[in-house]
Protein backbone atom coordinates (compact mmCIF):
# COMPACT_ATOMS: atom_id res chain seq x y z
CA UNK A 1 0.00 0.00 0.00
CA UNK A 2 1.42 3.35 -0.99
CA UNK A 3 2.15 5.58 1.97
CA UNK A 4 1.84 2.87 4.63
CA UNK A 5 5.11 3.77 6.32
CA UNK A 6 4.29 7.46 6.15
CA UNK A 7 0.86 6.78 7.68
CA UNK A 8 2.52 5.00 10.61
CA UNK A 9 4.93 7.92 11.16
CA UNK A 10 2.11 10.49 11.10
CA UNK A 11 0.00 8.33 13.44
CA UNK A 12 2.89 7.94 15.91
CA UNK A 13 3.55 11.69 15.83
CA UNK A 14 -0.14 12.44 16.42
CA UNK A 15 -0.30 9.95 19.31
CA UNK A 16 2.79 11.54 20.86
CA UNK A 17 1.28 15.02 20.53
CA UNK A 18 -2.08 13.89 21.89
CA UNK A 19 -0.34 12.18 24.81
CA UNK A 20 1.52 15.40 25.65
CA UNK A 21 -1.75 17.37 25.46
CA UNK A 22 -3.66 14.62 27.33
CA UNK A 23 -6.22 14.39 24.52
CA UNK A 24 -5.58 10.83 23.32
CA UNK A 25 -9.18 9.70 23.94
CA UNK A 26 -10.70 12.67 22.11
CA UNK A 27 -8.31 12.29 19.16
CA UNK A 28 -9.00 8.54 19.07
CA UNK A 29 -12.72 9.28 18.73
CA UNK A 30 -11.94 11.73 15.91
CA UNK A 31 -9.73 9.19 14.14
CA UNK A 32 -12.44 6.50 14.35
CA UNK A 33 -14.92 8.97 12.87
CA UNK A 34 -12.52 9.89 10.05
CA UNK A 35 -11.63 6.27 9.24
CA UNK A 36 -15.29 5.19 9.24
CA UNK A 37 -16.47 8.23 7.27
CA UNK A 38 -13.86 7.91 4.53
CA UNK A 39 -14.32 4.13 4.31
CA UNK A 40 -18.10 4.45 4.16
CA UNK A 41 -18.28 7.32 1.67
CA UNK A 42 -17.04 6.46 -1.82
CA UNK A 43 -17.27 10.06 -3.05
CA UNK A 44 -15.15 11.38 -0.18
CA UNK A 45 -12.58 8.62 -0.66
CA UNK A 46 -12.46 9.23 -4.42
CA UNK A 47 -11.97 12.95 -3.79
CA UNK A 48 -9.06 12.28 -1.44
CA UNK A 49 -7.39 9.97 -3.96
CA UNK A 50 -8.00 12.21 -6.98
CA UNK A 51 -4.88 13.76 -8.53
CA UNK A 52 -7.07 16.36 -10.28
CA UNK A 53 -8.48 17.99 -7.12
CA UNK A 54 -6.02 20.34 -5.42
CA UNK A 55 -4.79 19.77 -1.88
CA UNK A 56 -6.32 23.07 -0.78
CA UNK A 57 -9.76 21.98 -2.04
CA UNK A 58 -9.41 18.61 -0.31
CA UNK A 59 -8.35 20.36 2.89
CA UNK A 60 -11.31 22.76 2.72
CA UNK A 61 -13.76 19.87 2.33
CA UNK A 62 -12.19 17.89 5.20
CA UNK A 63 -12.09 20.89 7.52
CA UNK A 64 -15.79 21.48 6.82
CA UNK A 65 -16.78 17.82 7.26
CA UNK A 66 -14.75 17.39 10.47
CA UNK A 67 -15.08 20.96 11.82
CA UNK A 68 -16.12 19.81 15.31
CA UNK A 69 -12.92 17.76 15.73
CA UNK A 70 -10.13 18.41 18.23
CA UNK A 71 -7.45 20.98 17.33
CA UNK A 72 -4.83 18.20 16.98
CA UNK A 73 -7.02 16.46 14.41
CA UNK A 74 -7.49 19.66 12.43
CA UNK A 75 -3.73 20.29 12.62
CA UNK A 76 -3.15 16.80 11.20
CA UNK A 77 -5.40 17.60 8.22
CA UNK A 78 -3.50 20.88 7.68
CA UNK A 79 -0.12 19.13 7.91
CA UNK A 80 -1.12 16.33 5.52
CA UNK A 81 -2.42 18.91 3.07
CA UNK A 82 0.74 21.01 3.28
CA UNK A 83 2.89 17.92 2.68
CA UNK A 84 0.68 16.67 -0.20
CA UNK A 85 -0.17 13.53 1.81
CA UNK A 86 -3.90 14.13 2.33
CA UNK A 87 -4.67 10.93 0.40
CA UNK A 88 -3.34 8.84 3.31
CA UNK A 89 -5.64 10.41 5.93
CA UNK A 90 -7.77 7.27 6.31
CA UNK A 91 -4.66 5.12 6.80
CA UNK A 92 -3.25 7.55 9.37
CA UNK A 93 -6.57 7.47 11.25
CA UNK A 94 -6.68 3.65 11.24
CA UNK A 95 -3.05 3.41 12.38
CA UNK A 96 -3.70 5.92 15.16
CA UNK A 97 -6.62 3.79 16.40
CA UNK A 98 -4.41 0.70 16.33
CA UNK A 99 -1.54 2.43 18.18
CA UNK A 100 -3.98 3.88 20.71
CA UNK A 101 -5.46 0.44 21.42
CA UNK A 102 -1.96 -1.04 21.79
CA UNK A 103 -0.97 1.71 24.22
CA UNK A 104 -4.05 0.91 26.34
CA UNK A 105 -3.38 -2.85 26.20
CA UNK A 106 -6.50 -3.47 24.12
CA UNK A 107 -6.51 -6.10 21.38
CA UNK A 108 -9.11 -6.14 18.60
CA UNK A 109 -10.68 -9.51 17.79
CA UNK A 110 -12.44 -9.64 14.44
CA UNK A 111 -15.16 -12.26 14.24
CA UNK A 112 -16.63 -12.93 10.80
CA UNK A 113 -19.98 -14.69 10.89
CA UNK A 114 -22.83 -15.35 8.50
CA UNK A 115 -25.27 -13.60 10.88
CA UNK A 116 -25.02 -10.99 13.66
CA UNK A 117 -23.40 -12.23 16.89
CA UNK A 118 -25.81 -12.67 19.80
CA UNK A 119 -24.93 -11.03 23.13
CA UNK A 120 -24.31 -14.45 24.72
CA UNK A 121 -22.01 -15.58 21.90
CA UNK A 122 -20.19 -12.25 22.00
CA UNK A 123 -19.46 -12.79 25.73
CA UNK A 124 -18.07 -16.26 24.98
CA UNK A 125 -15.84 -14.91 22.21
CA UNK A 126 -14.58 -12.12 24.50
CA UNK A 127 -13.78 -14.61 27.27
CA UNK A 128 -11.95 -16.98 24.91
CA UNK A 129 -10.02 -14.14 23.24
CA UNK A 130 -8.97 -12.73 26.62
CA UNK A 131 -7.87 -16.22 27.68
CA UNK A 132 -5.77 -16.59 24.50
CA UNK A 133 -4.15 -13.15 24.57
CA UNK A 134 -4.11 -12.20 28.24
CA UNK A 135 -5.22 -8.70 27.20
CA UNK A 136 -8.48 -6.80 27.19
CA UNK A 137 -10.22 -7.53 23.91
CA UNK A 138 -12.81 -5.68 21.88
CA UNK A 139 -14.89 -7.70 19.44
CA UNK A 140 -15.64 -6.39 15.97
CA UNK A 141 -18.29 -8.41 14.15
CA UNK A 142 -18.16 -8.62 10.35
CA UNK A 143 -21.09 -10.24 8.59
CA UNK A 144 -20.29 -12.27 5.47
CA UNK A 145 -22.97 -14.64 4.17
CA UNK A 146 -20.37 -16.36 1.97
CA UNK A 147 -18.96 -18.29 4.93
CA UNK A 148 -22.37 -20.05 5.14
CA UNK A 149 -22.08 -20.75 8.89
CA UNK A 150 -19.59 -21.02 11.72
CA UNK A 151 -17.10 -18.22 12.22
CA UNK A 152 -13.63 -16.89 11.46
CA UNK A 153 -11.80 -15.41 14.46
CA UNK A 154 -8.79 -13.14 13.89
CA UNK A 155 -6.74 -11.73 16.77
CA UNK A 156 -3.67 -9.87 15.60
CA UNK A 157 -1.79 -12.22 13.25
CA UNK A 158 -3.60 -15.34 14.43
CA UNK A 159 -6.64 -16.64 12.57
CA UNK A 160 -8.94 -19.52 13.44
CA UNK A 161 -11.25 -20.52 10.59
CA UNK A 162 -14.23 -22.59 11.73
CA UNK A 163 -16.50 -21.62 8.85
CA UNK A 164 -18.67 -24.06 6.94
CA UNK A 165 -17.25 -22.72 3.67
CA UNK A 166 -13.70 -23.55 4.84
CA UNK A 167 -14.73 -27.07 5.85
CA UNK A 168 -16.43 -27.60 2.46
CA UNK A 169 -13.27 -26.42 0.68
CA UNK A 170 -11.16 -28.87 2.70
CA UNK A 171 -13.50 -31.71 1.73
CA UNK A 172 -13.35 -30.64 -1.91
CA UNK A 173 -9.54 -30.69 -1.82
CA UNK A 174 -9.49 -34.15 -0.24
CA UNK A 175 -11.78 -35.56 -2.93
CA UNK A 176 -9.84 -33.98 -5.79
CA UNK A 177 -6.51 -35.30 -4.46
CA UNK A 178 -7.76 -38.91 -4.21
Amino acid sequence: MAGARAAIRYAKALLSLATDLKTTDVVNTDMKLIADTVAGNKELNDMLQSPVITSSDKKAVLLEVFKSSDKSTLDLINTLSTNNRISILQHVASKYNQLFDESKGIQIATVTTAVELTADLKKKVLAKAKELTGKDVEVENIIDENILGGFILRIGDTQYNASVANQLNKLKQEFTLN
